[in-house]
């Protein structure tokens, strides 16, 4: 998992720059319809229903239809894949004044806990991938 340790050495700037270049950033996971903490079961699951809900086979002739399977279809590419998923959870939304205060909470829920000392008990996956890092530089 060398993404996850490329990650942790992340330059905060270089974060900042890389969402600054994406004018138009889409959120993949409202794209899906699953929350930010969906597990990979949930996020094919979902996938596969829009998927059908939204083939251009089913709605011939509409390009609109067609632009949107595509926007699945990109979104699953991403969150469907660890290291990517990692990469766009960590650039991919930046622009946190144009969220609600329940999608903000939904967002960085996980990360406001643990700051607040509520969450270090539970070993989410991001937890887990870090934890598998540190004992793989050990050996």
């Amino acid at each position: 998992m060398n993404y996850v340790r490329e990650a942790a050495h992340v330059d905060p700037i270089s974060v900042v720059m890389a969402a600054a270049d994406n004018t138009n950033p889409k959120d993949y996971y409202k794209v899906l319809e699953v929350e930010y903490d969906a597990t990979d079961e949930n996020i094919k699951l979902n996938y596969r229903r829009l998927a059908l809900k939204w083939h251009p086979d089913k709605h011939k002739g509409d390009s609109d239809v067609t632009a949107k399977f595509q926007e699945i279809n990109e979104a699953y590419n991403v969150l469907s894949d660890p290291a990517k998923r990692f990469d766009y959870d960590l650039t991919g939304i930046c622009e946190i004044e144009k969220y609600s205060l329940q999608e903000y909470l939904a967002r960085f829920k996980g990360m406001i806990l643990t700051c607040n000392g509520l969450g270090i008990n539970q070993t989410d996956r991001w937890s887990q991938q870090l934890i598998e890092n540190f004992e793989s530089l050990d050996k």
